[in-house]
């Protein structure tokens, strides 16, 4: 089963179950332990996943960590939980002492909920302050979801990670500054800006005002940038739309009005369009939306049927067909360009009808 449906699936039961969970122990056997299994490690395997693992440090003996989780007989990541209601920001200076002496690369702090992922980028064999990566299970994201299955035990691969680490890690902190200068311009970004066209001082009374315009100009350039992708999709539905008149003394359906084409089908819709028009000129490939499906048609016939998209839901589906009007067989995509991986179905689906 795909990765992220085992992920929403164990969303459900947090969501479901959290509220009956009192302690730390019950969090870890509810909703850790489950994590780690949805990562392809056995559990049940002593060897494979190791519950309260000694980690001695110095004089100090019996410091036990929660899960020390092994591959190919080498210890990858550590595991220290926490109750669900507590942060998981919290506590990791207890992670860092059991980071040191457990010879892994990664440690992970969990309230069962959000999974914090530290390495040692800024010093060896010393735990950095700031994790490097975060998945929120009652906020899962696609680009998230991808980077924890380099974490799995079918697609471990410690050198992989690594190399992505860093990068993760300073572009999560460059997006935090960056979020913090849009709210609250700093002193050092308006004098840079304004710098490139006021020749004067910049007084305190004008840097008062010079950090309002900032803030201002941040937020209207954002704000256009996203209405401008906004109007740039619904102007190609337009288009399309108009190009299909209603068929006379047939009433519109009032579920029309409820039916909202996305930036994401329209996206899909010119994968399939690339793909086709290998085959036929582009104008012969068109698409109705409707509240169930997005349907890519042929010759704009209902009864020609290319694919659907089905995009509603968080899952991500493309329904072929491969018997004309038979129903189509659906296949989840992590992403769109896998649409691509379809072709030669497309392809014969096309086949029957020209």
């Amino acid at each position: 089963m795909d990765l992220k449906i085992k992920l929403e699936q164990l969303h459900q039961k947090v969501m479901g179950l959290k509220d009956q969970i009192g302690t730390e122990e019950a969090t870890k056997n509810a909703f850790v332990m489950p994590f780690i299994q949805i990562l392809g490690y056995d559990i049940f395997n002593p060897t494979e996943v190791i519950p309260e693992h000694v980690c001695d440090i110095g004089t100090k003996k019996g410091e036990k960590v929660d899960y020390v989780i092994r591959h190919n007989d080498q210890p990858i990541f550590i595991i220290e939980c926490k109750h669900w209601k507590e942060s998981a920001d919290a506590h990791n200076s207890q992670l860092h002492r059991y980071y040191h002496v457990s010879k892994t690369r990664f440690g992970v702090l969990t309230n069962g909920i959000v999974y914090n992922f530290y390495t040692d980028l800024e010093k060896p064999n010393i735990m950095d302050e700031k994790p490097f990566f975060t998945i929120d299970i009652e906020d899962l994201k696609d680009s998230s979801i991808k980077i924890l299955e380099k974490f799995t035990k079918k697609d471990y691969n410690l050198e992989e990670i690594l190399d992505s680490a860093e990068a993760l890690k300073y572009i999560k902190a460059i997006r935090k500054e960056f979020e913090k200068e849009i709210e609250s311009p700093s002193d050092e970004l308006v004098k840079l800006l304004v710098g490139r066209f006021f020749e004067k001082s910049i007084t305190a009374n004008r840097m008062v005002s010079f950090k309002e315009y900032t803030k201002k100009a941040l937020t209207t350039s954002i704000n256009e940038s996203i209405s401008f992708r906004l109007k740039s999709a619904l102007s190609i539905n337009e288009q399309i739309e108009k190009q299909e008149e209603p068929a006379k003394n047939n009433p519109i359906d009032q579920s029309d009005a409820k039916i909202i084409t996305t930036e994401e089908e329209i996206e899909g819709f010119q994968i399939v369009k690339a793909i086709l028009r290998e085959k036929i000129p582009s104008p012969r490939i068109a698409y109705r939306d409707t509240l169930s499906y997005f349907g890519i048609l042929l010759d704009d016939n209902n009864r020609k049927p290319l694919c659907r998209l089905h995009f509603n839901t968080s899952n991500k589906y493309l329904e072929v067909f491969h018997n004309g009007k038979e129903a189509g067989e659906k296949v989840l995509l992590n992403n769109l360009d896998e649409i691509y991986q379809y072709r030669e179905q497309l392809h014969k689906t096309l086949e029957l009808y020209t």
